[in-house]
């Protein structure tokens, strides 16, 4: 198996609702595991991705949103074996246990510091002990456990520089070039990528439980503009409503699971159902998907290495869009020197959309990468792109893709705050 193809494996889970407040609930959880006796307090601490993600997100199994509930809801029902989709099965009366906990004051949450790392800690007291979770840079990645103060679990963390003061191996995925990873995506034996399959199953079934649900409100807006067809002649409008609806129920909470790519559910949706979308609207061959979705996904990981798992910037319209903007030019047979335009073009429009959490604006922000990945693939397609010598563009595309992480990370760290603020202060009642 190509490793390309194993990274793809490797990173791709599904996830119930974002992925934020699953793995918030997925560390508390864990913490309440090496306790016993009744919950008495939860103190939970997070970086401001983390913090800001799931301050007003859905949650699976319950009609409240944000970071306390999610991490109430991990303590008193969650379980921690299904990982991210540790919320499935909350009964009614776990979700009212957690509401009274978090009306008791018994969830405090705060703010770990500006980062784009991932960092959560659930330290949950019972009556009969204390225990604490550690999460690090991949949303189910625990790195320490402890109980009463005594740590009985620890991964070695992966040191910043090797002995001799050699810088660590850059991520694989930037050992490739565009025009490589477009050929892995043409050339891999497609019975590799078979495993797709199952993104596009998930991620439409998410898509039919927005369209049927009456909380959702683009998701009919979107298939009345499909002609109240679910798939219409055209291809746009189609992915347009097959990744939206989706991207709405995510965040709405609706208990449907999403496959997540880069740690994010809305990445997967956007990475894949566009794709999907066009495939079914316009009778492309399922081996053609395939390869095009690997693309997209590979696409969309090399500019997250760069910015961050969770950034000041939207890396579900900016990486995922310019991975799907890519998929569509090898759909429609557009070689490297296409993409490459491509990616300028998405480059030099939406770069710097900011991520104010996960929420009903993920939707819009989705309609607006879908738009962007159309219009940017069939103009560079015609020749029509901006040159590299304008704005963030670089002289290469991968140097185009290194810039647009760039601008999340380091570039918006005080975005970043400056939003974090707005966020405390309407909790505050300010």
């Amino acid at each position: 198996m190509h490793e390309l193809t194993q990274l793809i494996r490797q990173d791709m889970k599904p996830a119930l609702g974002v992925t934020e407040p699953g793995a918030i609930a997925f560390a508390a959880a864990t913490a309440r595991r090496h306790t016993h006796g009744a919950v008495q307090r939860i103190t939970l601490r997070l970086n401001s991705g983390m913090f800001k993600n799931a301050f007003t997100c859905g949650i699976p199994g319950s009609d409240e949103v944000g970071n306390a509930h999610a991490a109430a809801l991990g303590a008193v029902g969650a379980d921690p074996d299904k990982g991210l989709e540790c919320l499935d099965g909350i009964t009614p009366e776990q979700a009212a246990r957690a509401k009274e906990m978090v009306s008791a004051g018994m969830v405090q949450v705060e703010m770990a510091g500006i980062s784009s790392r991932i960092f959560i800690e659930a330290v949950v007291t019972a009556s009969e002990g204390e225990a604490a979770v550690t999460i690090r840079d991949a949303h189910t990645n625990i790195v320490r456990i402890t109980e009463n103060g005594r740590t009985v679990f620890e991964k070695p963390s992966a040191p910043d520089s090797l002995p001799g003061g050699e810088t660590k191996a850059p991520p694989l995925i930037h050992r490739y070039s565009l025009a490589q990873l477009r050929d892995y995506a043409l050339t891999v034996p497609a019975e590799e990528l078979a495993f797709l399959r199952e993104a596009f199953a998930l991620n439409f079934a998410l898509c039919q439980a927005g369209i049927d649900s009456p909380k959702t409100t683009f998701a009919r807006c979107l298939l009345a503009e499909n002609g109240g067809q679910l798939i219409s002649h055209n291809e746009q409008a189609t992915a347009s409503l097959l990744c939206n609806a989706a991207i709405e129920a995510r965040v709405l909470g609706l208990s449907q699971p999403a496959m997540s790519v880069t740690g994010s559910g809305a990445h997967g949706i956007i990475a894949t159902m566009p794709l999907y979308a066009a495939y079914r609207a316009q009778g492309y061959p399922e081996e053609k998907l395939l390869r095009a979705t690997a693309l997209s996904i590979l696409v969309c990981m090399y500019i997250k290495e760069y910015s961050g798992k969770l950034s000041a910037f939207c890396g579900c319209a900016i990486a995922a869009g310019t991975g799907a903007a890519c998929g569509l030019v090898l759909l429609r047979d557009g070689d490297t020197a296409a993409m490459a335009r491509t990616i300028n073009n998405m480059a030099s429009s939406i770069t710097g959309m900011i991520c104010d959490g996960g929420n009903q604006g993920c939707t819009m922000k989705g309609v607006v990468a879908v738009d962007a990945a159309w219009r940017s693939a069939g103009m560079a397609l015609h020749g029509a792109a901006i040159a590299p010598v304008h704005g963030i563009n670089g002289p290469t595309p991968e140097q185009t893709m290194r810039n647009m992480g760039r601008i999340a990370s380091p570039g918006m760290v005080g975005t970043e705050k400056t939003m974090i603020d707005i966020l405390e202060s309407k909790q505050k009642g300010d």
